[in-house]
């Protein structure tokens, strides 16, 4: 099987993909919630960024209040999600869970396109 190629073109948000999760399907909220509980699972901090749709190429994005440094609550995550969503009606938002063993993202995903 030929790899297909996904053209992303500055002038055209429409066809811009955003970390592994874009190539699928879109997940639903119980997806969603299941993603963000493995996460928590491997002891992963979560973050949440935001930005506009029309920045979403740029490298740093926007962040929505502190990383959640010990909250292992997957509700008040999932309720953080929507909040930020509403503030920033306009916006793209991704969640990012943070290894902190090895220093690094172990995952983001873009859970709301605007």
């Amino acid at each position: 099987m030929e790899m297909q190629d996904y053209r992303s073109l500055l002038n055209d948000p429409e066809s811009r993909k955003f970390e592994t999760f874009s190539y699928l399907v879109e997940m639903d909220a119980n997806a969603l919630r299941k993603q963000i509980q493995g996460m928590l699972d491997k002891g992963w901090e979560v973050a949440i960024e935001h930005v506009e749709p029309e920045r979403s190429h740029v490298t740093y994005w926007y962040m929505w209040k502190l990383p959640f440094f010990g909250e292992w609550n997957l509700d008040t995550i999932m309720k953080e999600i929507t909040a930020c969503r509403n503030a920033y009606e306009g916006h793209h938002v991704k969640v990012i869970g943070y290894d902190g063993k090895r220093q690094t993202q172990g995952l983001a995903m873009v859970v709301h396109r605007s």
